[in-house]
């Protein structure tokens, strides 16, 4: 089983692109372990006061296993994803950047309509 990290963009494609985040995510890896720092949790609990798409990505978070870990959202995802020697997902270009330059595997949104995958 492969575990996989989301951000709070990618917990938040299925809202603004009508992406199904985990039947693709098992299209491109099988079984999943799904992760969500617990510093994205925050970010999409104040975020949700003002968006509708926040508001659900914060109802979609609390299907996955939050991971435990301080600091700001980006430096816990990237903890988090060595840690747990995962995939992330986000469509954050200086995330994105900041994963390939640690050598993480990156997840992202192609075409406005699947995911792709860029291993190491």
């Amino acid at each position: 089983m492969r575990a996989v990290v989301l951000d709070a963009n990618a917990l938040m494609l299925p809202f603004q692109f009508r992406v199904n985040l985990e039947a693709e995510l098992r299209r491109l890896l099988g079984d999943t372990e799904i992760f969500v720092p617990s510093p994205v949790v925050d970010e999409l609990r104040g975020l949700s006061k003002s968006t509708r798409e926040a508001r659900g990505a914060q109802k979609l978070a609390e299907r996955f296993r939050t991971f435990e870990v301080s600091g700001e959202a980006d430096d816990a995802i990237l903890e988090a994803a060595n840690q747990l020697n995962a995939a992330v997902v986000t469509n954050d270009a200086a995330l994105l950047r900041r994963l390939r330059e640690a050598r993480v595997p990156r997840i992202f949104l192609r075409s406005r309509s699947h995911l792709v995958i860029e291993e190491l």
